[in-house]
């Protein structure tokens, strides 16, 4: 009952605002609001960097590459002036992030075409970086392998925002990401894996990367990719999440027959639902879960996660159908307790909840508030129907008592309980302390699996 007791005030601003805000995030490349993006595109750049720095490092290590350093430099058609020059590039859009995150921090005015610029510039040097690394593995190939010996702990340069030198710190796996080495790609996998069920996820999808972008033919590379979306998820704020959505879509691009592409087509599902509000709120993430729930079970029929799927879809509409319910009572209560009108749009809202959501867990109350409408503009034929539905279909509701006395008032007959309907009860009302908790945080309670398709936080 929680839900349907929001604010007049509140439910005014979801149908004044709520369209409009839809369609402005539509227009936007990036998913997300532009303090997320930009948060995106700062990881995105700081990952590029580590992985091209360590590349740049392997390919340093002959003392005559030391001598003619700059003179590679200068040329790009090296592996080492092509990854140098890419760093670079990366160095100066990290430099255009930072500035658009500091006019948004301090509330300056800014293009807002230019989050979009830099967004895509970001997007397009992400695949270059790939690119080259991946183009470059022959060359920062070791003869001999060294895997299972001890590694040299390097050190860093460690900044502060990015920017300023403060020092340095050990990085236990530069020399691990830098050359090629038969075998460790194995070796990377099983690293990565335990670092990211240790917490450290930055670490872990770092390696991941380092197999991803060196070792393009290793049996490791799908579950790789795929742990890497995994890490965003476990991270599990909102930039990780939008990046773990991107992820697991890209996975399925290059594995749409795999054995676990149903898990991750879930999982792209419940990227979204951990970003669902409560019901008086924006539903923009509900109705993408919502596609995404529906895709899966057009998409994967025989799954053995269609029960799952299916009781997750319930949850979903049952959010969006919520939304639209608090919707139609406030005009309701317009019309109905305040005579200022509005019965046309109550009725609307009433309707498309019963062809949408036809499983709704309040639909008795959608319907016993419909019918009142049609009584007061004096119709009622399509009221007894309504009233007659409650009777024969919600047996145990709290507006059956009601239902009835209005069918008596107006001569209708009096169905009996459908005993297909019998086991159908109301929904369990959450205690005052849930719902309170609920309501601060702005929680909708739902059936999330918060561990990956291959990544747990568990060791």
């Amino acid at each position: 009952m929680f839900f349907r007791k929001s604010s007049l005030v509140l439910l005014s601003l979801i149908l004044v605002s709520g369209f409009v805000v839809t369609s402005l995030a539509q227009t936007k490349p990036g998913e997300g609001t532009v303090s997320q993006r930009l948060e995106v595109m700062r990881q995105k750049l700081e990952t590029m960097r580590r992985s091209l720095t360590s590349a740049i490092a392997s390919l340093k290590t002959d003392s005559k590459e030391k001598k003619e350093k700059v003179d590679d430099k200068a040329a790009l058609d090296t592996p080492l002036g092509r990854l140098s020059s890419l760093d670079k590039e990366a160095g100066a859009l990290q430099k255009e992030v930072n500035d658009l995150r500091g006019k948004l921090d301090r509330s300056e005015k800014y293009e807002s075409g230019d989050v979009d610029t830099t967004e895509a510039a970001v997007n397009d040097l992400n695949t270059r970086v790939d690119n080259g690394l991946t183009e470059t593995a022959a060359q920062r190939a070791a003869v001999t392998s060294d895997v299972g010996k001890p590694r040299d702990i390097k050190e860093r340069t460690k900044k502060f925002l990015w920017l300023i030198p403060v020092g340095k710190q050990r990085d236990e796996y530069e020399e691990l990401m830098g050359s090629v080495t038969p075998g460790r790609d194995r070796e990377l996998f099983i690293v990565a894996t335990r670092e990211v069920r240790k917490g450290n996820y930055e670490v872990g999808r770092l390696l991941f990367q380092t197999i991803i972008t060196t070792y393009p033919d290793s049996q490791y590379l799908p579950m790789a990719k795929l742990a890497v979306a995994d890490s965003f998820y476990l991270e599990g704020d909102t930039s990780n999440l939008i990046q773990a959505s991107a992820g697991y879509q890209d996975w399925l691009t290059f594995f749409p027959t795999h054995p676990l592409a149903d898990r991750v087509a879930l999982k792209i599902a419940e990227c979204q639902m951990r970003q669902v509000g409560r019901p008086d709120r924006d539903v923009s993430r509900a109705m993408m879960a919502e596609q995404r729930i529906k895709s899966l079970l057009q998409n994967y029929p025989n799954s053995a996660l269609t029960k799952d799927a299916e009781t997750r879809l319930q949850e979903i509409q049952d959010n969006i159908a919520l939304h639209d319910l608090n919707i139609g009572n406030y005009y309701y209560i317009q019309s109905v307790t305040q005579k200022k009108g509005g019965l046309k749009g109550a009725q609307k809202r009433y309707r498309e909840i019963q062809e949408k959501y036809k499983n709704f867990a309040f639909m008795d109350e959608v319907l016993f508030k419909e019918a009142n409408t049609y009584q007061i503009e004096e119709e009622t034929d399509e009221a007894a129907k309504l009233y007659q539905e409650i009777v024969r279909n919600y047996p145990h509701s709290d507006y059956v008592d009601r239902a009835k006395e209005q069918l008596q008032l107006m001569g209708a007959s009096i169905p009996e309980p459908n005993p297909d309907r019998m086991d159908i009860l109301p929904p369990e009302k959450k205690s005052f302390i849930s719902d309170f908790m609920n309501g601060f945080f702005g929680i909708y309670p739902m059936t999330i699996d918060k561990n990956g398709v291959l990544m747990t936080k568990k060791l």
